[in-house]
């Protein structure tokens, strides 16, 4: 067996399809189902239960994968030390971002790093927090963009930001017209919320909670686009970090106002396996992106105080 042979097996596995699997390696699917054959072959035991569909692995193919997976993740950071030492700054850095960071922020860090390392490249995808962190567990992305990061004995966190969280409602809403207000101006109003089980939810209804603001949730949804459409419309009021809603505050869809809650903020991280060992061109990635979430911090702060 070879190290391709071992991708090829870990793949098919994650996938749950030997398609899936061969595709990700740039191989036919035959290729893929042999791969898997002299594995079984070589250890004289089933790896893959095939007549279940999908199909599952037996206990020999379970302790395989997570030993093979083991062995990759080894594999490969050495592939990458050694890679290192020639400081170049090439190859493709995996990102997978929340939307509401990624829409906001990502496209001109991407811009600005391919520019200025042409033969570098940033392939990044938008993902639901859970399948952000599933991507990262799982190696299929090298950093993954979150709010709220949760520690784990398995991800290393680096902060980005803290954004601030302002009130947002509908530009003819009496509230609108204030230039600042307390939580205790939301109070008996009807609040477009977050749903129960966001971590952005709970640190809401918290702070309220404190200071026994009560609210009448007229609506919940689990992401922010959506609940700037209900406001957009008069639904309610929400609370929302502020670089979220620049687009339509310019555009005069949405009025923002600055919120006297300082402790009420989202903060902003990259989050990426403890074991990850990061090429040169992943740690610029890294670099360029703290820069710029730092400004974009340094510029969110000053427009608040005005």
């Amino acid at each position: 067996m070879n190290i391709e042979t071992l991708r090829i097996f870990c793949d098919v596995v994650h996938h749950q399809s030997f398609s899936r699997g061969a595709a990700a390696n740039r191989v036919s699917q035959s290729a893929a189902t042999q791969a898997v054959h002299r594995m079984e072959q070589h250890f004289g035991v089933q790896l893959v239960d095939r007549n279940k569909r999908p199909f599952v692995l037996t206990p020999e193919g379970q302790a395989c994968y997570e030993g093979f997976r083991e062995v990759l993740e080894l594999y490969d950071a050495v592939e990458t030390r050694v890679r290192s030492l020639r400081k170049e700054i090439t190859g493709l850095v995996r990102v997978a971002s929340i939307y509401s960071v990624g829409l906001h922020d990502m496209s001109r860090v991407m811009q600005d790093f391919m520019r200025q390392y042409p033969k570098a490249k940033v392939r990044l995808e938008y993902l639901s927090p859970a399948k952000v962190y599933a991507a990262v567990l799982n190696s299929e992305v090298d950093l993954g963009i979150v709010s709220y990061p949760q520690p784990s004995q398995e991800l290393s966190i680096i902060p980005l930001r803290s954004e601030r969280m302002v009130l947002v409602c509908h530009p003819k809403h009496p509230l609108a017209s204030r230039s600042a207000v307390t939580v205790e101006h939301l109070r008996d109003e009807d609040f477009v919320a977050f749903d129960r089980d966001l971590l952005i939810r709970k640190e809401i209804d918290r702070y309220l909670r404190q200071r026994s603001v009560p609210i009448r949730v007229v609506m919940e949804f689990d992401n922010i686009e959506t609940i700037k459409q209900a406001v957009e419309i008069g639904a309610g009021i929400s609370i929302l970090p502020e670089p979220t809603i620049r687009m339509e505050t310019q555009i005069g869809t949405l009025a923002a106002v600055r919120l006297i809650a300082p402790q009420l903020k989202r903060p902003i991280a990259i989050i990426h396996r403890r074991r990850k060992v990061f090429t040169p061109t992943t740690t610029r990635f890294i670099e360029l992106l703290r820069n710029v979430q730092a400004t974009a911090a340094e510029g969110t702060e000053t427009a608040l105080a005005e």
